[in-house]
């Protein structure tokens, strides 16, 4: 997969873009506030619909303007796709558009459009962050390659507002209405624990694989999925019985506390070190070499799957890398299919083929191609 194009127009800090990125690695150097994370956010937001920097979504227009656009093509397996996203500011609020080879398309058909993968310096939080960080990194993951997670996903939260709803009512909630939400909440979550504890395994064996390479064994990292509903085995039987026994069992509580307390919407993941846990034990380095294993097994995860490369967007990679783990780290993604990293200064040790562009006051142009 290759973005061969990405256009902006009145997008955070620029007026106007056209920029045509080259296949391998494309290394964005510029001084901060300049624009280098707003061309990720937009390249990302290709593949992925949403900002990866915040849910305000006023702050992706440039200030004073009520429209911005973002464009791109991309050379995928199945030929050239063009894809568009129009995000428009009204009195009533955000409104965004999609496009797909010029034709208006539903969110869920534009997620995934392009599959991409993110590093950027709030990702540090996956580690010591609350679990919603960690789901949310789960969700978006499979949400690109997976589009019957999707689905999945979205009819559990509609169960799970329509449940938690009832429960909050003033008078004592309709049981056979409870019923019915308890089955849709099982049959929607068995298949969101199913593809996430599937996911997470095949995260986990990558990520331990690359975290082992880059210490030289010295240390073992370790990923496992945390479900708030044990189970005895990764199937749907197994899961779906598990889940409907401890709504059974939580039933009181839930009434009592009008709330619903078991479900996918508690999942965790655990990240491991050396058989602790990284949050309480791990250094701010051995933390951040974590992380990036863990985005670097999300890569190869999503390739494996999907028989093609994601568009890897690493944003301020290299700050708290000394020159050598630099060098060793561009090496490593120089020779993926195409990657994007942003950098204060030039890097040294830049592999051969790596391309080199300087943003000015959200002016890109090509500088040295290595």
């Amino acid at each position: 997969m290759q973005l061969t194009r990405i256009a902006l127009s009145n997008f955070r800090n620029y007026a106007q873009l056209d920029l045509e990125p080259s296949p391998g690695l494309n290394v964005i150097v510029g001084a901060n506030a300049q624009g280098k994370s707003n061309l990720l956010e937009a390249i990302a937001m290709l593949g992925t619909g949403k900002s990866f920097r915040t849910g305000r979504e006023s702050d992706l227009i440039r200030e004073g303007i009520d429209l911005a656009v973002i464009g791109g093509d991309a050379r995928v397996r199945a030929g050239v796709v063009h894809l568009g996203c129009t995000l428009t500011k009204s009195v009533r609020g955000m409104r965004k558009h999609y496009t797909i080879n010029g034709q208006g398309v539903r969110y869920a058909k534009f997620l995934g459009s392009i599959k991409v993968v993110t590093f950027v310096p709030a990702d540090l939080q996956l580690v010591v962050g609350p679990p919603s960080l960690r789901r949310g990194f789960l969700n978006m993951a499979l949400a690109q390659e997976e589009r019957g997670y999707y689905r999945a996903f979205v009819r559990y939260q509609k169960a799970l507002q329509q449940k938690s709803a009832l429960l909050r009512g003033s008078i004592a909630p309709d049981e056979e209405l409870l019923a019915i939400y308890d089955h849709a909440l099982v049959e929607s979550g068995t298949q969101v624990m199913l593809m996430r504890n599937h996911l997470v395994a095949a995260i986990g064996r990558h990520a331990q694989e690359t975290h082992a390479r880059w210490t030289a064994g010295r240390e073992t990292f370790a990923v496992r999925y945390a479900p708030n509903v044990p189970f005895e085995a990764p199937t749907a039987d197994s899961i779906g019985s598990a889940f409907a026994a401890r709504l059974r069992e939580v039933a009181p509580m839930e009434r009592a506390r009008k709330t619903t307390l078991a479900g996918p919407h508690r999942d965790d993941v655990g990240l491991w070190l050396d058989g602790g846990s990284l949050a309480a034990y791990g250094s701010q380095g051995q933390q951040r070499t974590a992380v990036l294993a863990l985005k670097v097994a999300e890569y190869n995860v999503m390739k494996d799957r999907s028989g093609e490369a994601p568009l890897l967007l690493l944003d301020d990679v290299l700050s708290e890398l000394d020159e050598a783990r630099a060098a060793a780290f561009l090496t490593a993604v120089g020779g993926y299919e195409q990657a994007f990293v942003t950098a204060t200064h030039l890097p040294a040790g830049l592999p051969a083929g790596a391309h080199v562009y300087s943003v000015v006051q959200a002016s890109v142009r090509p500088e040295v191609a290595c």
